[in-house]
């Protein structure tokens, strides 16, 4: 990409790593240089929280705020009813209304973390699309909107082809959630002037669908932007460890689970990843990133602390390192770690068996799981080798605090409540 941005945010964009595609990036460039631009991503309530799977969508709106934009963080209350068959390889478990709203509630925890939202004129803001989307008549909607698009273009979208070409099933529900994005591009526009709609590279086709329509109906010019498809070094999807999905609500992930999810990055991420995830400067995050050997540490534990401290706040951040630091170098137990707490109800006479233990407090999948850790030797109980999965951990040991560790760096803690 030669054209080099003038205006604050798309520099930003281009510069940190941001930028994939742009329907018209000179012309959204001098939209941008115009004045104020609120542009929008959509989230489905599918969770209570977003995961680190969003976290690059979710710092593009911030960057848009600070480069003196307005963000829109649009609910997809009524689209969660349907589903994206974006990058899905099967339909979507359809959830209640009190669901949806339960999860949009959790959601928007998640972004009182980044953005700042109020009345101010680049203050955030988050509509529904329930609002306009539950009350349309499906006839009226099908002749004012659909004739504006061909089921042959539909098809040639990657969204809706590989699903296809793998020969798994793709719902006439789900079909239709690629006319109901644009329109809602369309509306909020209507709605807040909103001339921008961002997102990940495999809404692109949905993307160009809104801008279309708008043009088509509206007679506005409005812009779509995208993002790279965000992988690590190893091949495997962004947001998700061996552990589960990491999610950005402390209630669903501590913060020193999240902070320890960036301190165990790779090497070769280190540097994408401090453009991507922090505010830290450029020069600094080259600097970070060219360092070898065990100084590489240095740049992972910076990474770890500023993206914590965005998402959970400084003293978290601090909390957090201190905790690791603790456990690892000083081989002691760290107050923030990862805890479960039992009832007398838990325990039997003899207590709870260590391979029960190990899949409550998260570090196995199963029981399976926790024999095989136990019998390679990688399962221990306060920094102690497991003899064998038939161990029995009573009432008086939890009483004052087990500490449970699987590897070099997956740690919990087990008590007994009271």
């Amino acid at each position: 990409m030669t054209y080099k941005p003038k205006s604050e945010f798309l520099h930003v964009m281009q510069t940190r790593g941001f930028l994939q595609d742009c329907t018209d990036l000179e012309g959204l460039d001098e939209r941008l240089l115009e004045g104020i631009v609120p542009a929008y991503i959509g989230f489905d309530a599918t969770a209570d929280s977003l995961h680190v799977g969003s976290l690059i969508q979710i710092m593009m709106l911030r960057w848009l705020q600070k480069t003196g934009h307005k963000p829109v963080t649009l609910m997809g209350g009524g689209t969660t009813k349907i589903g994206d068959p974006s990058g899905k390889d099967e339909s979507r478990q359809l959830l209640t209304t009190d669901k949806i709203n339960e999860n949009i509630a959790g959601i928007r925890k998640v972004f009182g973390k980044y953005l700042e939202f109020g009345e101010a004129a680049t203050d955030a803001i988050q509509p529904n699309n329930a609002e306009w989307l539950e009350n349309l008549n499906y006839i009226e909607f099908l002749r004012d909107y659909g004739r504006h698009f061909t089921i042959n273009r539909m098809l040639s979208f990657d969204s809706v082809k590989l699903r296809l070409d793998r020969e798994q099933p793709l719902t006439f529900l789900e079909f239709n959630y690629m006319l109901l994005q644009a329109y809602d591009f369309m509306e909020l526009n209507k709605r807040f002037g909103v001339g921008l709609q961002m997102g990940g590279s495999d809404q692109w086709g949905n993307i160009v669908n809104g801008v279309d329509l708008t043009r088509r109906i509206s007679q506005t010019q409005v812009f779509g932007l995208t993002t790279p498809l965000l992988t690590k070094a190893d091949g495997s999807k962004m947001g998700k460890s061996a552990a589960g999905a990491i999610w950005l609500n402390e209630d669903r992930l501590s913060s020193y689970e999240f902070w320890q999810f960036w301190r165990n990055t790779m090497d070769a991420d280190v540097g994408k990843f401090l453009r991507l995830f922090t505010e830290l400067p450029l020069d600094e995050c080259a600097r970070l990133a060219a360092l070898e050997g065990a100084e590489i540490n240095d740049a992972k534990i910076a990474l770890a602390d500023a993206a914590t401290t965005l998402a959970h706040g400084a003293d978290a951040a601090a909390a957090a390192q201190a905790t690791a630091r603790e456990v690892f170098e000083k081989g002691g137990v760290g107050d923030d770690l990862p805890t479960i707490t039992l009832s007398a109800a838990d325990l039997s006479q003899a207590g709870i068996s260590i391979v029960q233990l190990l899949v409550k407090s998260g570090l196995a999948g199963s029981g399976k799981e926790a024999k095989r850790l136990i019998s390679e030797g990688a399962a221990r109980m306060n920094d102690t080798a497991l003899e064998g999965a038939g161990v029995m951990v009573s009432a008086e040991m939890l009483a004052n605090t087990v500490k449970l560790s699987v590897g070099k760096k997956r740690h919990a803690l087990a008590r007994l409540a009271g």
